[in-house]
């Protein structure tokens, strides 16, 4: 059984900003988008994945490197994408430096 490689890459859209997940070989994209409120604070307002990637680890892995970039630049995100709220509710402990409710 072999594994999906999935592939994460950020686009920087001066106030904005884009995630996308991809896997080898399919040409639909997972994606997490953003808004810029400050050098701080970043709002996730969104998460997409076409019916083609669900079940696969595509939101996951975007709410991970999300929260690792933001951990890194020590920010904040606010979470309004229905998905990462969820995800960030479920490891209120383990991201609470980086998550703000």
């Amino acid at each position: 059984m072999s594994i999906d490689t999935i592939t994460i890459s950020y686009t920087d859209q001066g106030t904005k900003g884009r995630y996308e997940a991809s896997l080898d070989g399919v040409a639909e994209v997972a994606e997490m988008t953003l808004s810029k409120l400050s050098d701080q604070t970043t709002i996730v307002d969104h998460t997409g994945v076409p019916d083609a990637l669900r079940g696969k680890g595509l939101s996951g892995a975007l709410a991970e490197r999300v929260s690792a970039d933001a951990r890194a630049k020590g920010q904040k995100i606010v979470p309004l994408s229905p998905f990462l709220r969820g995800y960030a509710m479920k490891r209120k402990e383990a991201l609470a430096d980086v998550i703000q409710f």
